[in-house]
This record gives structure tokens, C-alpha cells and sequence, in this order.
């Protein structure tokens, strides 16, 4: 090794620690693989105490399945695990399939689900203990270099008792796992997918890729990845509601809003679009409230409201006056 190199491995170790701890590539890592044949969405989320973890580890495909590739991870896994069982593959023969030629495959540790939720894992000899898995209905929970069995049995355990979309139980199962102990090395990153088959169709992006999270570097990266998670969500339903206006359907998109508005109760945004279709709807009282509340919450919205045309039935009342003056 060179001196130029051996600087420039020692200045990349200064900026990310996380990389000089890892050793060999080894990533100590937990992650949970799952579907809902119900709604048919897979995904998966990952943490480790390893620089960009999403960048290697999570790999999910609408109406195929999700794989997680760690320990001495291979990416390359993730997509081919993802044709084999595209080509009708079951979860078990596909992985036994990839690792069949991989002379270490003692050292990979992989995770596989389809999107009828059938799972698989693997977990070689050579993986740094603690290191093993849990399976249960439409998951697979695994990790390496952990604090103990616990993290992914509580990985499971949460995932079971979480409520919401995929996205919110895969949150709450590395939740769990990192209340159990998670990587005995630290945290320092994370990531989340979530794909769902039908979702091009549905907003203008045209990709079945509904939630894509990650957190490179962090001292808390579980913490940030929730919120991160929370912004898409709110997101989410500013999108749904955005195509029942395109349809004309403000009844719809209000409906919609205001289921939003339950798990977000003070969000400005929700509150001020809830406001545009109820006016729009005709349901001018309800308008005016939940206007007041966006406005109270953020008051520079006051500007944008008097100019805004959705309340253009509205704009000569008192209410709105009193409202959109400073």
C-alpha cells in the first residue's frame, strides 16, 4: 500500500469513524424484511453502526418481494435474489440458488421475502456473533454483531404489535430491535423502503416506490429516520388529496385531509389544504375554523390565503378578513 493511499484511508477513518470500526467490510447490522399480500407492499429496514447501510443492505421490488444482504454483505445479492424469485422462485430456492457458487458464503448473513409474504434467511457460520434470526407471518427479522437474541425477537415483536402502513411497523420493528440492544457497536445509519405494486399509477412520479429513507451518518440514526418518516407521511396525504383536486372531487380530498389530520393534529399545511376543499365543498364554517387554526400555526400563510382563489366564496366575509389581517 502506498503512502498516498494509506492518507487517504486515514483521512476518510477521521470524517467517518464508523468505517475504520467496521473492519473488513463486516457490517454489524439488524434488519427486517416484510410484505402484506393484503395491500401488496414489501420493504425493508436496516441499521448499522456502518456508513451508508442503505446503500448495501435494503432491496425491495413491487409485486416480487424484499431482500436484505449483510455481515460481509454483497449488493449484487439483492437484485438477483429479486429476478429469481420474480422468475417464480420460492424464497428458500432463490437464496439457496445465489449462495450456491459463493465460497464464503459462511460470512453473509441474508434475508428474503416475497409478496406473498413466504420468507427465508440465512446466516453464516462465520458471522460475528451474536448473529442469528426470527421469522414470523410475512417477516423475517436477522441481524449481526448484536447485543443479543433479544434484537430480533423484539424486532418481530414489534413489527406484530405496530399498527399503520408497512412503513410505520417496519419503523417500529428496528425501534424495537435498537430498544433490545441493537448492534452491540453503536448506530450510524439507517434506511427504509417501502414498494408498492399499483403506485406508479397513482401519483406523477410513476414509480412503485412509495417510501425510500435514509440516514447516512448519525449519532442517532434511528431517531432521524422516524423523523424523516413522519415528513413523508404527512406528505402522503397532501399527495392523495392533491389528485382528488385534480379530479374535482373536494369531498374526497377532504375526507382524506381529515383522516390525515387525526395522526397529525397540528400540522399548518394539512390544516390550511383541509380549508381549501371544505370551502371548495361549500362547507364554508368548517373552512373558516380550520383556516384559523393553519393561520394561528403559522402565520405567513396569511398572504398566500388572501390571494388564494379556493376561497374565493369566503374572501368577503368578516371571518376571513378578521383571519388574513396581521
Amino acid at each position: 500500500m502506498n503512502t498516498r493511499t494509506m492518507m487517504s484511508i486515514a483521512a476518510i477513518a477521521a470524517f467517518a469513524p464508523g468505517i475504520a470500526r467496521a473492519g473488513h467490510g463486516a457490517m454489524g447490522t439488524f434488519s427486517i424484511v416484510a410484505a402484506d399480500p393484503a395491500t401488496g407492499e414489501v420493504g425493508v429496514a436496516v441499521q448499522s453502526k456502518y456508513f451508508c447501510v442503505g446503500a448495501v443492505v435494503p432491496h425491495a421490488r413491487a409485486g416480487v418481494g424484499a431482500v436484505a444482504t449483510q455481515a460481509a454483505g454483497v449488493t449484487a445479492y439483492g437484485p438477483r435474489i429479486l429476478d429469481l424469485l420474480a422468475g417464480g422462485m420460492s424464497p428458500e430456492k432463490a437464496l439457496e440458488t445465489a449462495l450456491a457458487d459463493d465460497a464464503d458464503k459462511e460470512t453473509r448473513q441474508l434475508g428474503v421475502v416475497d409478496a406473498k409474504g413466504r420468507t427465508a434467511n440465512w446466516t453464516g457460520a462465520k458471522c460475528n456473533a451474536w448473529a442469528g434470526s426470527s421469522k414470523g407471518v410475512n417477516y423475517s427479522a436477522q441481524g449481526n454483531i448484536l447485543a443479543g437474541e433479544a434484537v430480533v425477537r423484539e424486532m418481530g415483536r414489534a413489527f406484530e404489535a405496530a399498527k399503520g402502513s408497512m412503513a410505520e411497523k417496519l419503523m417500529a420493528a428496528i425501534e424495537g430491535g435498537q430498544a433490545a440492544g441493537g448492534d452491540k457497536r453503536g448506530q450510524q445509519s439507517a434506511a427504509l423502503i417501502v414498494e408498492r405494486k399499483g403506485a406508479a399509477k397513482e401519483g406523477r412520479e410513476g414509480v412503485d416506490r412509495i417510501v425510500d429513507l435514509r440516514v447516512d451518518d448519525s449519532t442517532e440514526p434511528i431517531k432521524e429516520l422516524r423523523r424523516l418518516l413522519g415528513i413523508r407521511l404527512r406528505w402522503e396525504v397532501l399527495q392523495v388529496a392533491s389528485g382528488c383536486y385534480q379530479k374535482k372531487d373536494f369531498a374526497k380530498g377532504a375526507a382524506v385531509l381529515a383522516d390525515g389530520l387525526i395522526k397529525f393534529p397540528d400540522d399548518p399545511t394539512i390544516l390550511y389544504d383541509l380549508a381549501c376543499y371544505e370551502c371548495l365543498a361549500g362547507r364554508t364554517t368548517d373552512a373558516l375554523a380550520h383556516l384559523e387554526r393553519a393561520l394561528t400555526l403559522d402565520p405567513k400563510s396569511r398572504e398566500m390565503a388572501k390571494g388564494d382563489s379556493d376561497f374565493d366564496s369566503v374572501k368577503s366575509s368578516p371571518e376571513f378578513k378578521k383571519l388574513t389581517t396581521p
